[in-house]
């Protein structure tokens, strides 16, 4: 591993009393820190005779593992790869908050780590964080969600084109052929890179195509959230015909208020849902037609990080600066027993 140039990182003092991270203990109860990486449970050191300066040593900012199924998954993944068998010292963060993942950052690179993983809650208000990374020799690589940020300030990024996934559901629903058009749209947290790509691509299409937007208003990824807002919308007395939610859990909240509302749902009914993430959950509720149209987002890019570190580690050159995941709209009209099972997280 090569030497890094050491840099002194100044914090205020409320940097120190508030930082959630913590080595070797499980993290409080709504803790957005976590540092399983770092517990007994993952003794590999140990078992293979490296001791801990062998180890490459990251530090990975996640949102919410509770965020959705999807961000589970992600998490999970990430777990699973970034072990001392594998040959990391990993320690992991998680906010949902663009400003505590920043502290967290800072925190990571005066603990001297070799390579910062992250996935930003916002795109926007990392170029300082991330000039400090490099001047400390901190290697930084963006997973799951792009930034606002030079290219040059970070190694590789293995992401989903958000705008695209966005993109291919609005055509499918655009293929449609409704009558009319009377959206409930459920956003995601605003400021993510996922928001604004599926949000994006529903807006360009509200506008080009006349499209009327019942209502448009974030429940942050949450069901319980959704449910209420497209209760609301029901108490309103407003007429509505399609659900487009940028997150599963946000379409399974929606179809909670409908079902309680006695409003029908699915392929042939008065309403149509669309999702995105592919929970598994949600794809059977696809194939069962209770939902219309699912948008996969892949959160499986831990092995392409781990590729991506041991070529820099052996000092070669990358292939490519931007990875993007590959991946797909289900219709619930074609969906099969066999996608379900490949495709759902």
């Amino acid at each position: 591993m090569k030497t890094r140039k050491l840099i002194s990182v100044i914090l205020g003092a409320a940097l120190c009393s508030t930082c959630l991270i913590s080595c070797g203990n499980e993290p409080a109860a709504n803790s957005p820190a976590d540092t399983a990486a770092n517990n007994s449970a993952n003794t590999g050191a140990a078992d293979t005779g490296e001791s801990k300066s062998d180890l490459i040593k990251v530090g990975i900012i996640n949102n919410d593992p509770n965020e959705s199924g999807y961000r589970t998954a992600n998490v999970n993944d990430l777990k699973a790869t970034f072990t001392k068998e594998n040959g990391y010292d990993a320690q992991f963060a998680y906010s949902l908050k663009n400003d505590e993942q920043i502290t967290y950052a800072q925190k990571f690179i005066q603990d001297e780590v070799d390579y910062l993983l992250l996935s930003a809650a916002d795109t926007a208000g990392w170029d300082s964080v991330l000039q400090d990374a490099q001047k400390a020799g901190v290697r930084v690589i963006l997973f799951d969600r792009t930034i606002d940020a030079d290219e040059s300030l970070y190694e590789a990024s293995i992401v989903s084109d958000m705008l695209k996934e966005g993109e291919t559901a609005v055509e499918w629903l655009k293929g449609q052929s409704l009558d009319s058009y009377n959206i409930i749209h459920l956003q995601g947290v605003m400021g993510s890179d996922a928001q604004k790509g599926r949000s994006g691509a529903l807006d360009k299409a509200v506008t080009e195509l006349g499209w009327n937007v019942v209502t448009q208003q974030t429940a942050e990824w949450s069901a319980e959230k959704a449910q209420q807002i497209v209760q609301s919308v029901i108490d309103s007395g407003k007429k509505f015909n399609v659900i487009y939610a940028e997150n599963d859990d946000m379409a399974k909240g929606a179809v909670a208020a409908l079902d309680k509302a006695n409003i029908t749902h699915g392929v042939g009914k008065d309403v149509i849902v669309m999702g995105f993430d592919c929970n598994k959950w949600a794809l059977e509720e696809l194939k069962a037609q209770n939902w219309n149209y699912d948008g996969q987002c892949n959160p499986f890019q831990s092995s392409y990080i781990n590729d991506i570190i041991k070529k820099l580690e052996a000092g070669e050159t990358l292939d490519q600066k931007t990875i993007i995941m590959e991946e797909k709209g289900f219709d619930a009209a074609t969906i099969t027993a066999e996608d379900v099972e490949k495709y759902g997280i």
